[in-house]
């Protein structure tokens, strides 16, 4: 089984959003996902991009995507945020998740950034051991903080 991953394309976009709302079923968050494919190619193609992504492809079809983008740590100058990486369930296990994650660290590696992070469910004990396999810290002792827009909004209404 072989397949090839290389940097994604906007005729690739509806693919990338089949991936990221399987990834949401996975995460028990089926109806969170909010964005479209409109806000996907606008939001990675246009003249300032917001990410870019790797896709695994198998037999012309999308099997998986590794989306990142670029954000600055006061800590280590410039970093990459692993945002998603997913490869479609009947897919795994034939090392796409591997080749994905190893695309986006060559590429951090190769542009001179300092550090790659991103977020693991605690639950999903095998992302968690496969990353702590590859070097990866484990960081147990931070929590994610979000807003959402909603919060968001009546936080600057209210101040």
């Amino acid at each position: 089984m072989s397949f090839l991953v290389r940097l994604g394309e906007p005729k690739d976009m509806q693919s990338v959003l089949a991936l990221i709302k399987e990834l949401a079923e996975f995460e028990k968050e089926t109806n969170a996902v909010e964005i479209t494919v409109e806000d996907l190619l606008k939001d990675g193609f246009s003249k300032e991009p917001k990410f870019k992504v790797f896709v695994a492809e198998q037999n012309n079809v999308i099997i998986g995507i590794a989306l990142f983008y670029e954000r600055y740590s006061t800590w280590k100058g410039k970093t990459i945020h692993l945002e998603d990486l997913i490869v479609t369930k009947k897919k795994q296990k034939i090392g796409a998740g591997k080749a994905l994650y190893t695309a986006v660290l060559k590429y951090a590696y190769e542009n001179d950034y300092n550090r790659v992070a991103w977020e693991v469910i605690d639950w999903n004990t095998n992302a968690v051991n496969f990353y702590k396999s590859t070097g990866a810290t484990y960081l147990s002792d931070w929590s994610v903080v979000q807003m959402n827009k909603e919060n968001l909004a009546k936080f600057i209404q209210n101040n």
